[in-house]
């Protein structure tokens, strides 16, 4: 748990510190004066001043701020934020997010470097589905679907989260030995299911998960139960009950009895396959990793991982808005470090490199979601500040100071509600 606050306060930190420091790189560019540019929050450890600006060092190592001239009170000095050109203002508001991105870009070249690039090659097709059937193979790599371009793996769990299949046709392009070729797969399947999930491990096969409107929930069984036979063969692990399925395929109208143990004691569920009609590609391309590649792809598919995650993050928003999501699926800085928690503990057994690489790749979508959420045209961030210079730079005058400054208060005890709300979530989410 220590592991995972400290790991969260340095990312979120090193975030924050970001596009403050975008924020002060501009306003020193278009000549603003900065009073103070301050790495953590509280009482100062450690403070030095050059050419004008204080550089402090705070108690409380999270986040931090630029501090500009004139920002948020009335100041005639002729370095005041509100002096210069409304050019020059949008410039310095608009430096924070874009060095969020840079960032971003910046830990994208660390990962893909490490990992390899994620290319949207195929890997595995499964036999008797749509991809087979279509023709494509291992080895072909997808570069459009329905005419959307495609350049990461990721770009196709992206493209069905926007579009999710229906059982219409669904067009592939992909190219194989340099030449491109364009076929339309059928994802429609039928398949029979019992109604229970489970791990195909070397562990017992414990029920993971239950349909409630399935036999198997009907009947009684809950998560946590161990299946040990299945029609009166013993079953002693996931691998075992999965190699009995693939051997004894499920029939229709063709009832199976399960023999499960909790708490020791054991019981016979008898429970008949119901036909279940689903959607799939029949491939695997999402998570393939090519790890050959050179430094001019690395480069330009970390372009394509930004891009990836502002896509992600406008397409979450956009289920917010619509209510696909509710506000409850939020998360603050409590939310933060529990996922972070969540990074470390899935990574350990993998060593230290994937645990870094992991944490990055999470910094990666935190540092994309922040410039994009700061760039929405709402009252107290970024995005809101733009609305109100690009309104000045049309009408040729600012709206008046004190108007803007109310607007702007109003959205700060909006956000203040919404961080409050968020935190409390957070805190019930991980007793709950």
């Amino acid at each position: 748990m220590i592991l995972s606050i400290v790991l969260a306060v340095i990312v979120v930190s090193v975030l924050v510190v970001s596009h403050e420091f975008g924020h002060f790189l501009l306003a020193k560019k278009n000549g603003i004066g900065v009073v103070e540019f301050s790495v953590g929050m509280g009482p100062r450890i450690l403070s030095k001043e050059k050419g004008g600006t204080r550089y402090s060092l705070k108690a409380i190592p999270f986040g931090g701020s630029c501090q500009m001239v004139g920002e948020d009170e009335e100041d005639d000095s002729e370095d005041s934020f509100n002096k210069k050109s409304p050019f020059a203002r949008f410039a310095v508001v608009l430096g924070g997010p874009v060095f969020n991105f840079i960032l971003a870009w910046i830990l994208a070249v660390i990962v893909l470097s490490l990992a390899g690039v994620n290319e949207p090659r195929v890997y595995y097709v499964s036999e008797g589905y749509g991809a087979e059937a279509a023709g494509i193979q291992e080895g072909d790599l997808i570069t459009a679907i329905d005419g959307h371009r495609v350049v990461l793996g990721r770009d196709i769990e992206l493209y069905f989260l926007n579009h999710p299949m229906d059982g219409s046709p669904i067009e592939i392009t992909y190219e194989r030995d340099g030449e491109s070729h364009t076929v339309t797969l059928d994802p429609s399947y039928e398949s029979l299911r019992t109604g229970f999930s489970y791990y195909a491990s070397d562990d017992p096969a414990e029920i993971t998960a239950l349909e409630e409107d399935l036999d198997m929930a009907q009947l009684g069984a809950q998560v946590g139960d161990v299946i040990t036979a299945v029609d009166g063969t013993s079953i002693a692990s996931g691998n075992e009950l999965a190699a009995y399925f693939e051997s004894h395929p499920l029939q229709e109208n063709t009832p199976v009895t399960f023999t499960c143990e909790r708490n020791g004691e054991t019981f016979d569920l008898t429970v008949t396959p119901v036909v279940y009609e689903s959607n799939t590609l029949g491939m695997e391309a999402v998570s393939y990793r090519n790890r050959d590649a050179g430094v001019l792809s690395i480069i330009r598919n970390s372009f394509s991982e930004v891009r990836y995650w502002m896509s992600y993050t406008l397409t979450s928003l956009k289920m917010l808005f619509t209510g696909q999501v509710g506000v409850d699926d939020l998360s603050g800085p409590v939310g933060i470090v529990n996922m972070v928690g969540q990074v470390v503990e899935q990574s350990r057994s993998d060593g230290i490199l994937y645990i870094f690489l992991n944490v990055v790749n999470f910094s990666i979508l935190l540092s994309v979601n922040l410039g994009v959420v700061n760039l929405l045209p709402l009252p107290a961030l970024d995005g809101g500040r733009l609305v109100f210079i690009l309104i000045e730079i049309i009408r040729g005058k600012p709206i008046a100071r004190e108007k803007e400054g109310m607007v702007h208060a109003i959205g700060i005890l909006l956000l203040m509600a919404l961080m409050v709300f968020v935190l409390f979530n957070d805190v019930l989410r991980i007793i709950g």
